[in-house]
């Protein structure tokens, strides 16, 4: 009897000093995980994140970036996963990564890999070709790209807004002679003739929008800067789709550590210079919590299913 007693108050005394100890995270620097190259959305936006939370719990908060994954094998998200469920190192992925990922026979990541913090960034992805080009809108490509060679630019094959434009030019009857993944796609890739037509964030083509025209965006609702530029739902109402970003840990990791993510989150997305971010490039900046953010991502896999179907 003796001993069953002593062994309950081991027991309990473990569970209370495990408690104690996640109450006390983070107790050492946190890394911000980002597989793609610094200065898009979801870097500065990260960026802001790290600070804050830096601020808030006066520990190191790094963002490291990781390229080499617009449609896999996604290096940084595998990282991501080879870590402790301890929160120490944080993934901040794409939708592509719980979304696509399980399915493209990436050994790491798997459906129940991950569990979402909460998603924060809608982005502003369009589809862009240099002003003079022998077309100015999506009608005026396809007509074009039937007679003529068009070259596509985008972040992989795999990549969720390069599967949503192939599949709007199958829908409009015609397809990209050549194709070509980028890590940076921006003013450049539009002004040395690397691509006649790319998919990018308005963020990347930002500096040189007078040189631009935007043909479509990958957006729920057209943005405020292009107001021109109609979305892919306008065009084909079954492609009507987004990109977004949200923050993710291993599965596993104690909520109290989620929590604490979460706070300081919500503390740099509603800070004026996320907002005037948001103001700036067209991007949707919010906080969506870990029950909506798991929703989303159950109907975004569902979209993704049929999106195959059109590319078959």
């Amino acid at each position: 009897m003796k001993k069953l007693l002593l062994l309950a108050i081991t027991i309990v005394l473990t569970i209370g000093f495990g408690s104690s100890l996640h109450a006390e995270y983070p107790r050492k620097p946190v890394s911000f995980v980002i597989p793609f190259p610094p200065g898009d959305l979801e870097d500065v936006l990260t960026r802001m994140i790290a600070d804050e939370f830096q601020k808030m719990y006066d520990v190191p908060a790094a963002v490291i970036n990781k390229p080499g994954g617009g449609g896999g094998p996604f290096p940084g998200a595998v990282g991501v996963a080879m870590e402790a469920a301890d929160g120490y190192t944080i993934g901040s992925f794409t939708k592509a990564i719980p979304v696509v990922s399980p399915y493209i026979g990436i050994d790491a990541l798997k459906e129940d890999t991950f569990e979402s913090i909460g998603i924060f960034l809608t982005y502003p992805f369009v589809i862009a070709t240099k002003k003079g080009a022998p077309y100015s809108t999506m009608q005026e490509l396809a007509s074009y790209a039937k007679g003529n060679k068009v070259s596509l630019g985008h972040f992989g094959k795999k990549a969720i807004p390069t599967r949503v434009t192939k599949a709007l030019a199958k829908k409009m009857g015609f397809s990209y002679a050549l194709d070509s993944g980028f890590d940076e796609l921006n003013c450049n890739s539009l002004a040395s003739g690397d691509a006649d037509v790319i998919n990018t964030t308005l963020q990347q083509v930002f500096p040189c929008l007078d040189e631009i025209q935007v043909l479509a965006s990958i957006t729920l609702k057209r943005i405020p800067i292009t107001p021109y530029a109609p979305t892919v739902g306008e065009l084909v109402p079954e492609l009507g789709s987004v990109l977004w970003n949200g923050l993710f840990v291993k599965k596993g990791t104690p909520q109290i550590v989620k929590d604490k993510v979460e706070a300081a989150a919500i503390k740099a997305l509603d800070s004026a210079k996320a907002k005037k971010l948001a103001t700036d490039t067209g991007a949707e900046v919010y906080w969506m919590n870990a029950a909506d953010s798991d929703a989303l991502i159950v109907s975004d896999r569902a979209a993704m299913a049929r999106l195959k179907e059109i590319l078959k």
